[in-house]
């Protein structure tokens, strides 16, 4: 497979994570995203490489493309910080056990958009809800969730921590 796309929500709040994930070879159309996107940022929106620490990036390569302009200093520290931390670890975590095969590694890359509020006010939140989110739209991804039978049957009632419609 070429590419594999997954989407994580969690938490509630301003602290809350959303995360769209692409994974795949370098060499194909995810690989082809990273390097546009890499190359081309934009006012408020600078796409990076995810690091475990300075000098050890995640693996495979991951690019963090930031959904929110960034402004103020908690929210750049819960961008470039928590958010940052948490998507390293889920990424090489999911490398390590096998989620992502062993070829990975080296021959793909991962790009995700991620959504940290403006309003955040808990590093350590936005850090766990960041991890799992990431962690789940990995895991979805890889899998090719959600299942046919669960999009028929959240269909009838549509809704996200920003709107429900009435019925």
């Amino acid at each position: 497979m070429e590419m594999y796309i997954g989407e994580g929500f969690e938490g509630n709040g301003v602290n809350a994570s959303h995360i769209n994930i692409m994974i795949g070879p370098r060499s194909g159309v995810v690989g082809q995203a990273f390097s546009s996107s890499l190359a081309s940022p934009s006012q408020g929106h600078c796409p990076f490489m995810v690091v475990i620490k300075p000098n050890i990036p995640a693996k495979p390569m991951t690019l963090y493309v930031n959904k929110a302009e960034i402004n103020g200093e908690m929210h750049a520290n819960a961008t470039w910080g928590a958010s940052q931390a948490a998507i390293a670890k889920a990424v090489t975590e999911a490398l390590l056990e096998g989620v992502l095969p062993a070829e990975a590694e080296n021959e793909w890359c991962v790009v995700t958009a991620n959504w940290v509020n403006p309003g955040c006010n808990d590093l350590d939140e936005v850090y766990r809800n960041n991890y799992n989110a990431c962690r789940n739209a990995i895991r979805a991804a890889m899998k090719g969730l959600p299942q046919r039978s669960e999009i028929a049957d959240a269909v009838s009632q549509p809704s996200n921590p920003f709107y429900t419609p009435k019925a």
